[in-house]
Formats: structure tokens, C-alpha cells, sequence
């Protein structure tokens, strides 16, 4: 029976753990493109997912919970009115995960994680 369980461990404790995806989803919404492992980005995946949904209902209570995981409020900002209106008709899967190979150091599989282009809906006239 599985009672408290998180996710992906990562080899780190609570807190750490936290402050890493924090991190990871501070950086992503800043540049709209890192490069992490494969772990610490199927981790994050699901954390900056649902801070992608809170933005796009963006009442208050879901803007206090993006402000709950990200301190900057020019993060917040940016979430809320640049990148969660491309995302208006998309009913989920707002992230890319692109493998790029090995990491030299220690061959850990290192991974492309980006934010998928917003769709035109072009609505096509009515038959007549």
C-alpha cells in the first residue's frame, strides 16, 4: 500500500525536491526552453502542467496558487498573460520532452524540455 507518495524521488528529500522543480519551472517559463535530464524533466512535467491550467482559468485563487510555487511575480505575470492564452483551446499536454542523447560526464540521458506551439483555430464558412 502506497500511503504519501509524490512522484519521481529524484535521490533528494522533500524539500530539496521542491526547490528543484521551483527551479525547473521558474527557468522554463523564463527562457520557454531548458535543457535537463530525462527524470528531472517527467518530474516537472506534471508540476508545470497544472501551473499552466491555474493560468488559463487565472482567478485569484489560481494566481495565488501559481504564486505558491513561483516567488517572481514577473514569472507569475508572464504565465498568466503571455503564455497561458496560446494555450486557450488546448484541452492538456502543453510541454515537449526532445531527447538529445547522452551527457558526457556521467551518461545521463539529457532531454529538450520546451513549450509546444500554440494552434491557429482557423474556423472554416459555413456551408451554404
Amino acid at each position: 500500500m502506497a500511503h504519501n507518495v509524490f512522484g519521481i524521488k529524484l535521490s533528494r528529500d522533500v524539500n530539496e525536491r521542491q526547490a528543484l522543480l521551483k527551479g525547473l519551472a521558474g527557468a522554463l517559463i523564463r527562457s520557454e526552453a531548458i535543457e535537463t535530464t530525462a527524470s528531472k524533466a517527467e518530474a516537472a512535467r506534471d508540476l508545470i502542467e497544472k501551473m499552466i491550467t491555474h493560468a488559463r482559468r487565472a482567478s485569484l485563487g489560481d494566481i495565488r496558487r501559481i504564486e505558491s510555487v513561483l516567488t517572481d511575480k514577473d514569472l507569475v505575470f508572464k504565465l498568466v498573460h503571455e503564455i497561458a492564452p496560446r494555450y486557450a483551446g488546448r484541452p492538456g499536454g502543453y510541454l515537449r520532452l526532445i531527447k538529445m542523447g547522452n551527457r558526457v560526464g556521467d551518461n545521463a540521458p539529457m532531454v529538450r524540455m520546451e513549450f509546444v506551439k500554440g494552434i491557429d483555430i482557423v474556423k472554416k464558412p459555413a456551408k451554404k
